[in-house]
């Protein structure tokens, strides 16, 4: 008699939640559109779209941060990257079902990646404004508190697909296939649980 192994579904082993759920994944993309806002009318201002940068409580704080060599560092400002980085995390949340922990790894590490160190860098840029400027910038502040916000449920997901990932090494199958989705084994009993 051969112990129930439940059906490859939605929830990894070891997890009481599916971190590629829609409830989990949804509030992000939510997120990621809020920032993408943002980023995208901080754009507009760095380009001389709009004449001016709406700033309740810093003063001129905004267009010092707005306007500084740091912003045009790279051929386009930070502000167009962080709405392109926005919309990258929005695009990689909704692509792929309940499962894609392990349907979609890649995808997954992709959402990770956008969500997690590129939203480090918002943080970082937000630090600079004070140390190197003397100034704040209201909506770069709301900016770096979604990016903030979205990195910890994202972790979950990711820490899923690693987790399917090492299992799917461990049983000596391919991690490449694996990895791209193209592996249709069952997972087995004796993966490592968390």
């Amino acid at each position: 008699m051969t112990s129930a192994i439940p059906p490859y579904g939605a929830v990894p082993p070891g997890w009481a939640a599916n971190p590629s759920s829609w409830r989990q994944r949804l509030p992000i993309v939510a997120l990621a559109m809020v920032g993408f806002a943002i980023a995208s009318y901080l754009t507009a201002y760095q380009y001389g779209l709009v004449g001016d940068v709406w700033e309740p409580f810093f003063g001129d704080g905004s267009r010092t941060v707005l306007d500084s060599s740091l912003s045009r560092v790279l051929p386009v400002s930070d502000a167009a990257l962080g709405a392109a980085a926005y919309l990258l995390d929005a695009v990689s949340g909704v692509f792929g079902g309940r499962a894609r922990w392990r349907t979609m790894p890649w995808i997954v590490i992709v959402f990770g990646i956008a969500v997690g160190p590129l939203g480090a860098v918002s943080i970082l840029l937000v630090i600079a404004q004070p140390v190197l400027y003397g100034a704040y910038c209201t909506l770069c502040l709301a900016s770096a508190a979604v990016s903030l916000a979205m990195i910890a449920p994202a972790v979950d997901e990711v820490l899923a697909s690693l987790q399917y990932l090492r299992g799917v090494h461990a049983r000596g199958e391919s991690t490449w296939r694996a990895f791209w989705g193209t592996r249709s084994a069952r997972p087995s009993h004796t993966m490592s649980q968390t």
